[in-house]
């Protein structure tokens, strides 16, 4: 795609001229777990398991990214908690930094770096004018499983510079007969705080026909306040959006015609859209005296924050095509967040006021992509072992930021195109004990942007459009070997790659006679990715072991001007990771099992040449711990047990977040012909704590933020 010359390129892949490419955590996808029961639901992993983020059908151990699998059933489980899916993931996936809680998932990395979002191998992600909402984009209820692909790569496209996270939508799973599922929930805080009370309800029908089959579902969910442990409102976040106090709705359809036995075409529509009732407005805390921010009832100034996200898919597949496996997939995206407004010292104004006169605006980030992706693989080859997966990819995305009080463009409309090849092989050795894969693809985009002005705190500067093109290759290789019975040993070399916040650039030039041909900092961002690890499997037991380092020369982080308005600063950057994850399963049924990681991050803060300043709370998360047992005592009577414990973080030898550790508690039974009840306590102990993007990554009293306390919810749900 787009990249500079690199300068460290060359080590990284001296790093691994004697290595082979990374396979799969076990603990996370060949061992999938059933949240209700602790039993283990995948086959052996020599079984097939098709990851649709990969787009070819090889046996699992020879993908070239560690893979986290996050079964329907655990979706479920997570979603008594919570049914924020980066919460979800969290909890399964360490390596994700702890959850705001807030509409905006500023500073929820993975692995130090951003992740790309998928439905249905559909791009949610909005690289080019990155507002972080891209995780609420679909409900829970709608998603068989989420596939997480861990450290860079390009298989996907633009995006993905920590891992990619594919939403997997549901399907029928009788023929037939109709099915459908109903649920109601209702959650509280414990102290039943009134305007605390949050409702949900799903229902969902399915039916395979035959030659066609329907998924169709409606859910719909009402949130109230949020209160912390000491049974105060949680503040609201004004300007970036808030969960609590809002109405979620999703409306899916996906309709599958199978024209014959080996070729199938479907349809998908996924509409979502979440809306602030703006009822609160804040009160603001004192950060030096521990005090959080807090709120009261009272009507927020302009339109409440929203997410609005249409999504439409048409796939078509040909099995044992010229031998081969064919995949054909479209897509439109059409996205709209509105954030909160302000006057944030005269930011927003048209250089036309009065002397002390401010002008309040809001703005709305739109993002509307079209695409097309084409896939064939075969594995019917001369060569015993080997499978050969090529295609080609098409985007055009078209993005602009509008202030829509005053109906000016803050930031103008970018068109994206790329059109990006690309081959992969895959080698099984040795009995399939040893498994290599490397992979190439070339991206060719280009910009677009026409001449604009800024708006008046940069100086109403006029800026020349133009229309910059790169061209970059990227380069997976690397394996896999069985050591013994047991035991693997794998590592990788992956490549990724993104834009900067295209749309943070454009609007902060506040130099005369700027080019868009000519911005430096529009260059794109190549991640180079080195993983290496073990997974063992004896028995109920399961376990993974990994370090990776992930560098970039020029990277792209984001620090705030005097108005607390973050821009995109262009940096060497270089993360290195450690992550544990663990099970066992009893004979009984019962298992426990948990995950770590450790991240450190630098980058060249000075531009003296030398990676020494640590990265911050916005680019990297705290170490984390979680630990979980699940099991079924009696028939019908399951319960869950889980924590979450995230540590102590300094920043440049200053410890800027004290850490904390929550946990969370469930229980559910079956009555047969009535439905399944579940009971769930979320921070059971009732812990008291600011959360860590509030603590580390900023100094505003007013985004002194507490995390929510005890809340219940109680579930009822049933399938006809």
């Amino acid at each position: 795609m787009i990249r500079p010359t690199p300068k460290k390129a060359t080590l990284f892949r001296s790093r691994l001229a004697p290595l082979l490419i990374a396979s799969t955590c076990l603990t996370g996808v060949a061992i999938a777990q059933d949240s209700r029961t602790g039993e283990a639901t995948a086959g052996s992993t020599n079984d097939i398991i098709v990851i649709e983020a990969v787009r070819r059908d090889v046996p699992v151990e020879a993908l070239p990214n560690t893979i986290q699998l996050i079964e329907a059933d655990e979706i479920d489980a997570q979603s008594l908690f919570s049914t924020n899916l980066t919460d979800i993931i969290g909890q399964s996936v360490p390596s994700f930094a702890p959850s705001r809680q807030k509409l905006s998932g500023a500073g929820e990395s993975f692995r130090g770096r951003e992740p790309l979002y998928l439905v249905d191998g559909v791009p949610q992600s909005n690289p080019l004018r990155n507002g972080s909402r891209d995780g609420f984009t679909i409900d829970p209820a709608v998603i068989e499983r989420i596939e997480v692909l861990l450290g860079a790569n390009a298989i996907q496209g633009i995006g993905a510079t920590g891992a990619v996270i594919n939403y997997v939508t549901i399907s029928p799973s009788t023929e037939d007969e109709w099915e459908a599922r109903a649920e109601g929930q209702v959650t509280v805080s414990d102290g039943l705080d009134g305007d605390g009370t949050g409702y949900r309800g799903v229902l969902t029908a399915l039916r395979d026909f035959g030659a066609i089959d329907l998924v169709a579902s409606i859910a719909t969910e009402s949130r109230g306040a949020f209160y912390d442990a000491d049974d105060r409102r949680v503040g609201v976040d004004g300007t970036q959006g808030e969960i609590q106090d809002s109405l979620s709705t999703n409306y899916f359809v996906k309709l599958g015609w199978d024209i014959d036995d080996l070729t199938r075409l479907q349809l998908m529509v996924n509409l979502f859209d979440l809306e602030g009732d703006g009822d609160y407005i804040a009160v603001v805390g004192d950060r030096d005296a521990g005090r959080p921010t807090t709120a009261i009832r009272g009507q927020q100034e302009g339109e409440a924050p929203t997410n609005e996200v249409e999504t439409y898919s048409l796939s078509l597949t040909r099995d044992d095509l010229w031998g081969g496996d064919l995949t054909a997939e479209a897509f439109y995206r059409e996205f709209e967040s509105i954030f909160g407004g302000g006057t944030f010292d005269g930011f927003f104004n048209t250089g036309t006021e009065a002397p002390g006169e401010e002008t309040f605006d809001q703005s709305a980030n739109n993002s509307n992509k079209t695409g097309a992706k084409l896939t064939y693989s075969h594995g019917d080859l001369p060569v015993d072992g080997l499978t050969v997966t090529g295609g080609v990819d098409w985007l055009q995305d078209e993005t602009f930021q509008e202030l829509i009080q005053t109906g000016r463009l803050w930031v103008p409309e970018v068109k994206f195109t790329s059109l990006a090849p690309f081959i992969q092989f895959d080698q099984l050795l040795w009995g399939d004990r040893v498994l290599l894969s490397a992979g190439v693809r070339h991206e060719d985009a280009k910009l677009e942007v026409d001449d604009y002005q800024t708006i008046a705190f940069y100086g109403s500067q006029e800026v020349s459009g133009g229309e910059p093109d790169f061209a970059e290759t990227l380069y997976n290789v690397g394996g896999s070997i069985e050591l013994t019975e047991g035991v693997k040993a794998y590592a990788a070399y992956t490549e990724g790659f993104t834009m900067p916040d295209l749309g943070r650039v454009l609007r902060a030039v506040s130099e005369e006679g700027q080019d868009v041909d000519n911005l430096f900092e529009i260059q794109p961002v190549i991640i180079d990715n080195v993983e290496v690890g073990l997974s063992f499997a004896f028995g109920g037991f399961t376990a993974n072991i990994s370090h990776f380092w992930s560098e970039s020369d020029l990277g792209s982080r984001l620090v705030a001007n005097e108005q607390d308005i973050f821009e995109v600063r262009r940096e060497p950057t270089e993360i290195t990771g450690f992550e544990l994850s663990a099970d066992y399963q009893f004979d009984a049924p019962y298992t426990i099992g948990g995950s770590y990681a450790a991240l450190e991050g630098q980058s060249d803060q000075d531009g003296d040449g030398a990676i020494d300043e640590d990265l911050g709370a916005t680019d990297i998360g705290p170490d984390r711990l979680n630990l979980y047992v699940v099991g079924e005592p009696v028939e019908n009577l399951s319960f869950r047990v889980q924590s979450t414990s995230v540590f102590d973080r300094s920043f440049n030898g200053a410890q800027l977040f004290d850490g904390y550790t929550l946990v969370d508690v469930s229980a559910g039974y079956a009555f047969g012909q009535f439905g399944r009840v579940d009971l769930g306590v979320q921070n059971a102990l009732d812990e008291d704590y600011i959360s860590y993007f509030s603590q580390a990554a900023n100094t505003r009293d007013d985004r002194f933020f507490a995390g929510r306390g005890r809340t219940i919810s109680l579930k009822w749900s049933k399938t006809f």
